[in-house]
């Protein structure tokens, strides 16, 4: 687990790794990436209910324009704390790339707005040339195609990874819960921000803050393709509500457990029973609810 983070402004962190998570090396091939970075909170001066006058600080939310090959695709809005991997995991999730080798190189200008990415001549893909410009913080277009096609999220099922599908203990998961509100630091300052955390049982390896939940997810799946880990044994905790494509990322990545403090939707719930997903909602100061998966939730009571 991670050192607990100072809510002293100057040294407040929105991306966290434990140091089990920082002894893994890149995998080979893995593509040049920048170290951009910029300040997380502004403070703003506003006046409450009463009239009084206050000082309190918000979250800098920022353009990212997404540049590959040359080519303009789409502007990511975010908190900016680790946007290389926020870029390398939206390429993996909007099927632009599918495998790390394929980038040879991320490099962020946080002061221009901009993230140029190339990608190495022969995996220049039909999905990146099919995408159309755009601004969002999670476009969701493959994964709508996807939704369309009834068999498509069968094929999405990683039964043959190890540790697939994983289990998850009752005891795991309260700590787990104890450890994500040790990362909310940003939150914690300024609200108006999402969480997302990568566990392996109650084991934190990354913690992400950032504007959207999609970004969350994002940086996680670029942080899991950097290195090389596997889904199968994971666990995905996000403050966002579980939508059907942030259960068809996880899936796509081989994780096989969510954990949200928000709800479910309809949506979401059909599409985990599909993909044998748990879901968890709900969940927070020691309550949660199962939505689907109960079989494989030990309840250790």
């Amino acid at each position: 687990m991670g050192a607990q983070i100072s809510i002293e402004i100057n040294d407040i962190s929105a991306f966290v790794t434990s140091p089990q998570a920082q002894s893994l090396r890149t995998v080979a091939g893995a593509p040049r990436l920048s170290s951009a970075g910029g300040p997380l909170l502004r403070e703003l001066h506003v006046v409450d209910e009463t009239g009084e006058r206050r000082t309190l600080q918000v979250p800098v939310e920022r353009p990212l324009k997404l540049i590959i090959n040359g080519r303009e695709l789409v502007t990511l809005m975010t908190l900016g704390a680790s946007p290389e991997l926020l870029v390398l995991g939206y390429l993996r999730n909007q099927r632009i790339v599918g495998s790390v080798t394929e980038v040879e190189s991320i490099s962020v200008d946080s002061s221009a707005g901009r993230a140029v990415v190339l990608l190495r001549p022969a995996d220049s893909t039909a999905a990146f040339s099919a995408q159309q410009p755009g601004s969002a913080c999670g476009l969701g277009t493959v994964f709508g195609d996807w939704m369309m096609q009834d068999d498509a999220p069968v094929s999405l099922q990683n039964s043959t990874a190890p540790g697939w599908p994983a289990r998850l203990s009752r005891s795991a998961l309260l700590r787990m819960l104890e450890i994500a509100r040790e990362h909310d630091a940003v939150h914690r300052t300024a609200g108006s921000v999402h969480g997302c955390a990568l566990f392996q049982g109650a084991d934190l390896l990354v913690s992400i803050e950032d504007v959207s939940r999609h970004n969350g997810l994002d940086t996680v799946t670029g942080w899991m393709l950097l290195h090389g880990v596997a889904g199968s044994d994971k666990t995905l905790f996000t403050t966002g509500r579980l939508t059907g494509e942030m259960v068809m990322k996880a899936a796509y990545n081989g994780v096989s457990i969510m954990v949200s403090r928000n709800g479910v939707t309809s949506m979401g719930y059909e599409l985990a029973v599909k993909l044998k997903v748990v879901l968890f909602g709900r969940a927070a100061k020691g309550r949660y609810l199962c939505y689907t998966g109960l079989e494989r939730f030990d309840a250790d009571q």
